[in-house]
Order: C-alpha cells, then sequence, then structure tokens
C-alpha cells in the first residue's frame, strides 16, 4: 500500500506524522549500532574495576537497545498505523525498564557483602564521557517525536537516552571519588539507578512518558 492510500484510510496519518514515525525508526536503528559498542566497552570496564556503576550502566544499554527494537517494531510496515502496537510498545518499553533494578540490588547486596571495592577505570570515564555528550541529544530528539506522533514508546525511549547521560554523570562521579577513597558513592549509584528505573517504568506502563 503506498503512503498516500494509508494517508486517506487513516486521515489522522498526515505525511508530516508519517515523516516522523520514519525519523523515529531511525534515530533507534542509530541508537541501536551506538548501544552495541557502549554496553561492551561499559560491561569490559566494569567488571575490570568491579565497579557496580559501570557494570549497571552496560546492562542498562541493553535495556536501552530493547526499547529501540520495541520502537523499530513499532514503526515497521502495518504496525506504523496501528493503535494497537502503540499500546503494546507502551507496555513492552515499560518492562524493559524493570529489567535493570533486580539485577542491580542482588550485586549491591552480594559486592557490600564480599566487600568489594571499584578501582579507576579510563575506559569506563572515556565511554561514559562520550554518552554523557551525545545520549542527552538523542533523547531529546527522541522525545520531540514522541509527542508528536502521541507515541509513548517512542518517548520513554528517549526517556531511557536521557537516563543513560545521567546515569554516565553519575558513573564518573562515583569513578573520581573512588580515588578519594569514597567507596561507598559507587553502590549508592547503582541503587539510584535501581529506584529511576522502576520509577520510569511505572510511568510508562501508565503512558505518562510523554507528559514529564
Amino acid at each position: 500500500m503506498v503512503p498516500d492510500q494509508r494517508i486517506h484510510e487513516h486521515p489522522a496519518a498526515s505525511a508530516e506524522w508519517l515523516s516522523a514515525a520514519r525519523a523515529a525508526r531511525s534515530l533507534s536503528v542509530v541508537t541501536l549500532v551506538w548501544l552495541s559498542v557502549e554496553s561492551t566497552l561499559g560491561l569490559a570496564a566494569g567488571f575490570a574495576a568491579h565497579s557496580l556503576a559501570l557494570i549497571g550502566w552496560g546492562l542498562s544499554s541493553f535495556v536501552e537497545a530493547a526499547a529501540s527494537l520495541i520502537v523499530v517494531w513499532r514503526f515497521t510496515g502495518a504496525r506504523t498505523l496501528s493503535p494497537s502496537a502503540e499500546g503494546t510498545a507502551r507496555r513492552a518499553v515499560a518492562v524493559s525498564f524493570w529489567l535493570l533494578a533486580p539485577y542491580l540490588i542482588a550485586h549491591v547486596v552480594y559486592d557490600l557483602d564480599a566487600g568489594q571495592r571499584s578501582a579507576p577505570s579510563v575506559l569506563g570515564i572515556a565511554v561514559t564521557t562520550f554518552s554523557l555528550i551525545s545520549m542527552p541529544a538523542l533523547g531529546m530528539a527522541k522525545r520531540r517525536l514522541g509527542a508528536r506522533l502521541a507515541s509513548t514508546a517512542t518517548s520513554g525511549e528517549g526517556t531511557q537516552n536521557l537516563m543513560c547521560a545521567a546515569m554516565a554523570a553519575g558513573v564518573l562521579v562515583s569513578l573520581w571519588l573512588n580515588t578519594l577513597g569514597w567507596w561507598w558513592v559507587d553502590p549508592a549509584v547503582a541503587v539510584a539507578l535501581a529506584v529511576v528505573a522502576v520509577r520510569e517504568g511505572r510511568r510508562a506502563w501508565h503512558g505518562h512518558a510523554c507528559c514529564h
């Protein structure tokens, strides 16, 4: 079916709306490429330095990738104009927020009990700095597209990108403070990330991601 026919059958879907949907899908594909690199480097640095914050941040990249895949699915083929597809995508994005929290909490408890302490990581500092610079632009662009498309899934993915930038900032601070002996900052950041993930998942599930 050509775009003009689809617009005719769905009057609310203007050419501008379809263009925004394609842009959302394209941004999600770009994000997937970067996240594949980010997660690999983040986890490698985290395990080498035994940093909960870095490991949690690297794992969050997989969660973000899941959200990006969901948005690509949402705006591919006949699903582009399907209200039910948006509802499914919105709930799936919410679940993706919730996947991270249990892992973070479990590892905080384990590492505190074992007396593990993280070490400085040059690789961790480099990759988190790059994300701190790049992710806000992606996140804001997706949130604007989400508002135009009335797509909570797209806005939720954008929120995850902004969370990634905030996580990167938190990780950078914790890595620096570790050099001063403030070891407790690292698990504190991990717990904070878990709390934020649960909160944002709840907001996305109820369709509030476009409104905050």
